[in-house]
């Protein structure tokens, strides 16, 4: 990785304010970094010295004289996000003003093909400020106390085998990815606008991120959130078991609940989710029943969050959680069981994470090339 070069404070806070507007003028860059034109114009001068900004072209100013437009220059650099998913690895690379450059998609045990794939699509030259590896844990720190890592077996194994293919040198920052996934509405999905939800991901697992004041809530031990942990089953004589409600909710067991409804004269029995919620959108009986018992164990746990966090807004997500078809039992039971809280389906889909991982990515790259302000004041 290329060390970022040494800024001024006006220079760092003016490549900041570009990185975020993606283009500007320096009268624009003065009112969003709100520094005297004197100023910004140094500002500019040392970060088109550093390569960190570049000329773009004109705009007309509305006075009859054109201004000159600024971008990020190729030394500004990119930034890679990576998706650990269950089932895929979703890679993207990014611009640090957030312009998609790269993006590779591979089976979990592929994952560092994929990760391979979109570094050699990434410009020549330009250098890789951070990664941003989402992952399905939460994260603790290695024994050494310097690195970040799963901190259970379930993300670990995966994490390693991509961790060959990172480049030497860069910053890798993990976050767990349904916490990637909120953000992701939050700034470009169903929740733009809320600055308090819950998201709420129910596919193989279950998970829940948490926005309380347009920032993500990651607790103390960094797993809040973590629902498939909450006490379950919690009855007279019934003794709760580890991780238990992941278990009852998760897409197997859902599968397994349509196998048991299954009748001789029904057809065959669906095998995927997908193939069950199509029989439900179809109207067949037993699909619609399993649909609905899902629905309703999904409310259950949505009331919990509500009762807890107030959040307004729930967004649901993951392979099964963002069918629409289960919102009208969601809102039923969760109205049943709490107060009103408005409920809506992930607009991202199965990108959200990688596209929260992406937007993490790009502002821990701006930070790289900006923690050095100050040096030369």
């Amino acid at each position: 990785m290329a060390e970022a070069p040494r800024l001024t404070e006006s220079a760092s806070a003016v490549f900041a304010v570009l990185a975020r507007a993606g283009s500007a003028t320096r009268p624009q860059l003065a009112s969003l970094a709100g520094l005297s034109k004197p100023t910004v114009s140094s500002a500019v001068a040392e970060l088109e010295s550093a390569r960190l900004a570049a000329h773009s072209g004109t705009a007309s100013s509305g006075t009859g004289r054109n201004a000159a437009v600024y971008r990020l220059g190729p030394a500004a650099g990119t930034v890679l996000a990576v998706d650990l998913g269950p089932a895929l690895t979703r890679v993207r690379g990014c611009a640090l003003d957030g312009t998609l450059l790269a993006e590779a998609t591979e089976s979990r045990a592929r994952a560092a093909d994929a990760v391979r794939e979109a570094l050699d699509a990434l410009p020549d030259g330009a250098p890789l400020r951070a990664i941003v590896v989402a992952v399905g844990d939460v994260t603790a720190r290695d024994r050494e106390g310097s690195a970040e890592r799963p901190a259970t077996a379930k993300a670990g194994p995966v994490f390693d085998a991509v961790t060959v293919a990172l480049p030497a040198g860069v910053p890798v920052h993990l976050e767990n990815n349904v916490n990637c996934a909120a953000l992701a509405e939050l700034h470009e999905g169903a929740a733009r606008g809320r600055r308090t939800f819950g998201y709420l991901r129910i596919g193989v697992g279950i998970g829940l991120g948490v926005v309380i004041g347009g920032q993500v809530l990651r607790g103390a031990n960094g797993a809040a959130g973590e629902v498939a942990r909450l006490p379950y089953p919690w009855d007279d004589g019934r003794e709760p078991r580890h991780e238990a409600l992941e278990e009852h909710v998760g897409a197997r067991s859902l599968l397994r609940r349509a196998t048991e409804a299954w009748q001789d004269g029904d057809g065959p029995c669906p095998r995927t989710t997908e193939r069950l919620f199509a029989l439900a959108q179809e109207g067949r009986a037993p699909a619609c029943a399993v649909v609905g018992r899902h629905a309703a164990d999904i409310g259950r746990l949505a009331a919990a969050v509500t009762a807890v966090l107030d959040p307004g807004l729930i967004v649901l997500g993951g392979s099964t959680g963002a069918y629409p078809q289960l919102l009208p039992g969601v809102r039923a039971e969760l109205e049943r069981l709490s107060w009103p809280t408005e409920v809506v389906s992930s607009t991202l889909g199965d990108l959200g994470t990688v596209v929260g991982a992406a937007r993490l990515a790009v502002a821990r790259g701006v930070q790289t090339v900006t923690e050095a302000a100050g040096a030369k004041d």
